[in-house]
């Protein structure tokens, strides 16, 4: 068993989806992108999941990503996480 296999129950790589909120303002979704792109350079945005909330004060974003590592996928929740539009990184 390897370090890395100790620390997460994922098998890399793999895809995983991340859901992002955050204020339903135009750009929400391109900072996402950009920020997820950061870390993996394979995303493709014509994949995001959009679903306003009920009352359209907020927007969630369903980003997969085709993770590589634990290491990636910590520091993609770290830049989203401290994104000023980003309320909640799931």
């Amino acid at each position: 068993m390897t370090d890395q296999s100790r620390e997460t129950l994922l098998e890399f790589p793999c895809d995983f989806p991340i859901k992002i909120m955050g204020a339903r303002v135009e750009e929400f979704a391109q900072a996402v992108v950009t920020v997820v792109r950061t870390h993996a350079p394979d995303f493709d945005p014509a994949t995001v999941e959009m679903r306003p909330s009920s009352k359209g004060t907020y927007l969630s974003l369903t980003c997969t990503v085709r993770a590589v590592s634990k290491v990636q996928l910590d520091a993609l929740y770290r830049d989203l996480s401290a994104h000023p539009l980003v309320k909640v990184v799931l």
